[in-house]
């Protein structure tokens, strides 16, 4: 229910938000303007890279590729997660180095393996163009900034919320026959044996903490997360619980897209030390195995596929 709420809430913004270009030529909103500039190269250093180039909306708005490519063919340090339903969010990226969508937005743009671009220098050419310098002053009764540039990339970010799944319609709507028996023995799955609920809950299925899974050892895998922001010891190699809407859709996965399936997923939570031995301040909760038979993690994947949303499904609504 608090999901509707918030997709109702963001319908009303986009309304109330209406304005039209002194030209006359459309109807603008804050969240259509967004829209123009998530998609827009004009925000990188070559203009060859867009939001969109690593967040495609096919692939609810992630990639297919561990590590993205941004301009001059440089590879992004960490795997793209989605875009979407990030109005709920406590944090943003991997390490939660953002508090808002606002600052999350910028923050692509001047990343030397993203965009690399000086905010400012993005600023400059938005309102050398024609086109934003009326855009901004419709929206905004004045020239891009960076604030208004921020506040235009989240408005979109925030429209990019999903609750249409299967799932949903069996929970939330109590249609029983929606769902096979596999994702209802799955999803008690991910309630008892399986621990997932312990991390990922709520309208989103994820939470505000950071945990280490166990993909940290200090050697191949040295990415320390969120140490390397609080510069706390037992930080190291803790990462943002992400979502789980439309992740069948949303592969590779982990910060390093290191698994490219689902079933290589739940494998490595089913017994996470015949996958990555050695680990460094794995969490508690994954210390011993999890002891799931083939048959449960075969149920708790088809769970897991139960919550992509009917747009991504060949014949949904």
């Amino acid at each position: 229910m608090k999901k509707l709420l918030v997709l109702l809430g963001l319908c009303a913004i986009a309304i109330t938000l209406s304005a039209y270009l002194p030209s006359g030529r459309h109807l603008l909103t804050k969240v259509e303007l967004g829209e123009r500039l998530f998609f827009d190269s004009l925000l990188s250093r070559n203009n060859t890279v867009s939001c969109a180039t690593c967040h495609k909306p096919e692939f609810a708005f992630a990639d297919t590729l561990a590590l993205t490519p941004g301009v001059y063919g440089r590879k992004a340090k960490r795997n793209t997660p989605s875009a979407m339903n990030l109005a709920l969010q406590a944090t943003y990226f991997w390490d939660g180095r953002a508090k808002t969508l606002e600052q999350q937005a910028l923050m692509p743009i001047e990343n030397p393996d993203e965009m690399d671009t000086p905010v400012d220098t993005v600023v400059a050419r938005l309102n050398e163009s024609a086109f934003y310098r009326e855009a901004f002053m419709a929206v905004f009764n004045e020239r891009a900034t960076k604030e208004s540039l921020a506040k235009a990339l989240a408005a979109y970010q925030r429209t990019l919320e999903t609750n249409q799944s299967v799932f949903d319609e069996w929970r939330m709507w109590g249609d029983d026959e929606i769902v096979n028996a596999a994702v209802k023995r799955g999803f008690v799955i991910f309630n008892t044996k399986g621990k997932c609920v312990q991390c990922h809950f709520g309208a989103d299925f994820n939470n505000p903490d950071f945990r280490n899974i166990g993909l940290f050892d200090g050697k191949s895998l040295n990415d320390s997360g969120r140490g390397a922001i609080t510069k706390k010891i037992n930080d190291i190699g803790r990462f943002k619980i992400g979502p789980l809407r439309n992740i069948a859709i949303t592969a590779p996965y982990m910060h390093n897209g290191m698994f490219k399936t689902l079933k290589e997923v739940i494998n490595f939570y089913n017994d996470p030390s015949s996958v990555v031995p050695g680990s460094i301040n794995r969490d508690s909760l994954l210390l011993k195995p999890l002891g799931l038979s083939e048959q449960e993690r075969s149920d708790l994947e088809e769970m897991l596929r139960s919550l992509t949303d009917k747009r991504f499904v060949k014949g949904g609504h």
